[in-house]
């Protein structure tokens, strides 16, 4: 079984788009269960939501939960999807897992237009895709 925690400061927006990612890009593989979680809950961001959905990802089942709920989760892994949850990151209890860390711009403090706004909601996504995708290619055999 192979365990993987994403983690942001609130879970509500990256987080939860790499955990939609990489529930779609590890189907093929067996005993792969994603996990995702913040150093706070700040609950679902909406337009991460239909963000996803826009690219056929349906997170809107997803919770907003606080990395405590799963102190006795053994992860493989553990990825770091902003600098602030990298930096305040409590201690997680996995005996070898590899940790790892990649900040993506927080879409949701983007200020504009409807349009902007939306434009950087989808250059988020499309990141975080790019890497789940590149991740379960190679870390998940």
């Amino acid at each position: 079984m192979t365990n993987i925690l994403v983690l942001c400061t609130g879970n509500s927006c990256r987080s939860q788009m790499a955990h939609g990612y990489l529930n779609e890009f590890s189907k093929t593989k067996e005993e792969v269960t994603i996990y995702s979680g913040g150093i706070e809950t700040h609950g679902l961001n909406k337009k991460a939501v239909a963000i996803m959905a826009e690219g056929g990802i349906d997170i809107s089942n997803h919770t907003s939960n606080h990395v405590d709920e799963y102190k006795d989760v053994d992860f493989n892994y553990i990825i770091t999807v902003c600098d602030h949850a990298n930096e305040n990151c409590p201690f997680i209890p996995s005996k070898n897992a590899v940790r790892l860390h990649q900040n993506f711009k927080d879409p949701s403090k983007v200020e504009g237009t409807e349009e902007e706004i939306n434009l950087a909601f989808k250059a988020c996504r499309e990141e975080i895709k790019a890497y789940c995708e590149n991740f379960i290619e190679k870390y998940i055999c």
